[in-house]
């Protein structure tokens, strides 16, 4: 079979029918496709996205956008091996593009999950919370967060070339910005095959993903201020894309994720015959043996104890000894090659940099054999390990990142130095920190989190379950200050937000409620014969009400719920104590309040409201006394249909109330939002 040419997708096809430069099998260095020659219309891409993608995402809402989201990752998840195949093209082991592969549809199901969880079945976002901007109620404000109706532009590096697509793709697409992907050219065909494996899908809106094979000539100069452009790779193209005068004049959002020097530190209370030292050395392993130690997130430099640095640098030779390198097809083989010969070329020259000023610890190049039919034409490169004796006084070792499996020990003799060390790289994606001292480490993350996009604090309990050094999660932030880039991505619904447009928003609270999509007080409200818990979901009304009858709290109702509750607190029982606290005598239990609340709002009867999942914001804002009398106003706050059925088919949704408890003087005593699950009526669970 002949190699394929990689066509770009733009404007709703496919374009590119000549061959232009040919991509190798970094292993063997056989051609395994070619990018396609000439440029496509950006301006009609571009057009195509804001219009047709545009159109397209949000004729859908968050909880519909989540569920395609789920829908994707399971349709990828059934052809991953198609995925496989390629990518070990690329030099990855089996494990190498599991972390690729699998991290990337991972991605997409955990933010499915985040948007079903977190998002409302709309098109905005109210950030909240409602800030009172006058004095007798009637002008508020708050905040919200709508799509931006623009394009994202996701240029990525060339180490992870499903995962870096698809942890960008999942947060933009939720946020219902489409997007035209830009991998590096280097390991483009499996991008392309990923790409191809979404299409296919049919579950995406046409428009909403595209992707550039090749240059993006003029694309960039092209982008308008609703747009955005999110970059992953070296430091320089990085500072190169920014500085572009056409996003600058246009204020186009740029967030960039930037390879750095990132740093391990073994800390002095670590002694070799802890368990923490061994899984320190397993740590910097695992980062220069997985992808060749490609990755942003690579441990480039070991700090480690002076007294330490022969036992570890004698450790870390002899598992590097021990490695199996060669083509990752064999099942033998535990480290590929790089990724291409030009990968290998710059891996080479910047060793060779780092060589002048540090002493050599393991060479991998005196004993490698490189198992594989034409492994001799593949990008191989050995591991290297180099030491710095004196790293406060050679500048190279926190400038020079050699993008390979190499890394350099750098001994310190107090831990204040080496997170001064660590800090010399102006900025990481992550850092390590081993230890086994709870006070050392508070003090060590408080220095370090000023230079670190993360941070690891691995002993020997974490270590049970850790994810590793250079392994980015969908929930927490990735990216770093000064070198690495300063931008942000993932980090849960932050990423989300990355791609929304936030806007302040001012009016009555009758008005800010028909904005933000739910009640804010002070809004008008819907109160009707009918107890709002007795209609189904489809019929509750925003803003519909019950005001409740009242209650007069007696020292009896104290007594009883403290023996039901086993809450015997000074406060309820003691006489004395309480007329000298500030209440001035014994008040009610906060719960006890919030369940007396309940007992008045609550339709004992059989109906639509199937369970009480949860409580939001609760607040005991005043005491309530013995002989005070309380009263609530349950009111439909927030309805989201997350289009979900329950095990006998019966469609549900979910409805927030606001609470309000307020006594005989209206003065509010408890607020809170409680969360329920309401049944759909059967006829429509059933169309």
């Amino acid at each position: 079979m002949h190699p394929p040419i990689l066509q770009s997708y733009l404007a709703g096809q496919w374009f590119g029918a000549e061959p232009a430069q040919p991509l190798l099998d970094a292993a063997s260095g056989s051609v395994v496709a070619h990018t396609h020659a000439g440029q496509g219309d950006f301006e009609a891409a571009l057009h195509h996205a804001r219009t047709t993608g545009v159109r397209g995402l949000l004729n859908l809402d968050f909880q519909q956008r989540a569920a395609l989201l789920k829908a994707l990752a399971r349709h990828l998840a059934e052809h991953k091996e198609q995925l496989y195949e390629w990518s070990l093209y690329t030099g990855a082991t089996r494990n190498d593009g599991w972390i690729d592969i699998e991290g990337g549809i991972g991605t997409l199901f955990a933010y499915a999950g985040m948007g079903s969880q977190e998002l409302p079945a709309g098109n905005v976002v109210h950030e909240g919370p409602v800030v009172a901007l006058g004095k007798q109620g009637h002008f508020a404000g708050s905040h919200i967060l709508v799509p931006r109706e623009g394009v994202a532009v996701h240029i990525d590096a060339f180490n992870f070339p499903v995962w870096g697509l698809l942890e960008k793709f999942a947060p933009s697409f939720l946020a219902g910005m489409p997007c035209i992907a830009k991998p590096a050219t280097a390991t483009s065909y499996l991008t392309w095959a990923l790409v191809r494996l979404m299409l296919e899908s049919k579950l995406l809106p046409e428009g909403c993903l595209q992707l550039v094979i090749g240059s993006t000539g003029d694309l960039l100069d092209r982008l308008q201020g609703q747009d955005a452009v999110t970059f992953t790779g070296s430091a320089a193209t990085a500072a190169k894309l920014r500085a572009n005068p056409h996003l600058l004049a246009r204020g186009v959002p740029f967030n960039a994720e930037a390879d750095s020097l990132n740093s391990a530190i073994l800390a002095p209370d670590v002694e070799e015959q802890d368990a923490e030292f061994e899984l320190f050395a397993r740590e910097v392993l695992r980062e220069m043996r997985v992808k060749a130690g490609q990755k942003c997130t690579a441990i480039r430099r070991i700090l480690v104890p002076r007294r330490h640095l022969d036992a570890l640098a004698g450790r870390l030779g002899a598992k590097l000894a021990a490695l199996r390198i060669g083509d990752p097809r064999l099942p033998e083989v535990q480290m590929g090659p790089l990724a291409s010969k030009d990968q290998q070329r710059d891996v080479a020259d910047a060793l060779q940099r780092l060589r002048e000023c540090c002493d050599t610890v393991f060479d991998g190049s005196t004993q490698a054999s490189w198992k594989g039919v034409g492994a001799e034409h593949g990008a191989f490169f050995a591991p290297t390990l180099l030491a710095c004796a004196h790293p406060r006084d050679v500048a190279a070792v926190h400038e020079i990142e050699v993008f390979g499996p190499v890394s350099t020990l750098l001994p310190y003799d107090e831990l204040d130095e080496a997170l001064e060390l660590a800090a010399r790289g102006q900025g990481s994606l992550v850092a390590t920190l081993a230890t086994r001292d709870p006070a050392l480490a508070a003090h060590a993350v408080r220095r370090a989190a000023v230079h670190h996009g993360r941070i690891l604090v691995l002993d020997e309990e974490a270590a049970q379950e850790s994810t590793g050094h250079g392994s980015p999660l969908p929930a927490l932030k990735h990216g770093g200050p000064g070198r690495a880039g300063g931008g942000e991505e993932l980090g849960g619904m932050r990423a989300v937000a990355h791609y929304l447009q936030r806007a302040a928003v001012q009016g009555s609270p009758t008005m800010l409620a028909a904005v933000v999509g739910e009640y804010v007080r002070g809004a008008r409200r819907i109160e009707t014969d009918v107890h709002p818990f007795r209609r189904h979901f489809e019929e509750l009304r925003i803003g519909e009400s019950l005001l409740t009858h009242r209650r007069t709290v007696t020292e009896a109702d104290i007594v009883n719920f403290g023996c039901l509750s086993g809450d015997y607190f000074y406060m309820h029982f003691d006489e004395i104590a309480a007329r000298n606290s500030p209440f001035g005598q014994r008040i009610a239990h906060g719960y006890f309040v919030i369940s007396a609340a309940a007992g008045l709002f609550v339709s004992p009867a059989e109906g639509p409201v199937l369970a009480n999942y949860g409580m939001d914001t609760l607040r005991f804002v005043k005491p309530v006394r013995i002989g005070d009398t309380i009263r609530a106003r349950l009111t439909c706050k927030r309805k989201i249909d997350r289009r979900k059925t329950d095990a006998k088919g019966r469609g549900q949704g979910v409805v927030a109330w606001d609470v309000e408890v307020r006594n005989q003087d209206e003065e509010l005593v408890a607020s809170y939002d409680i969360l329920t699950l309401v049944a759909k009526r059967e006829t429509a669970a059933s169309d």
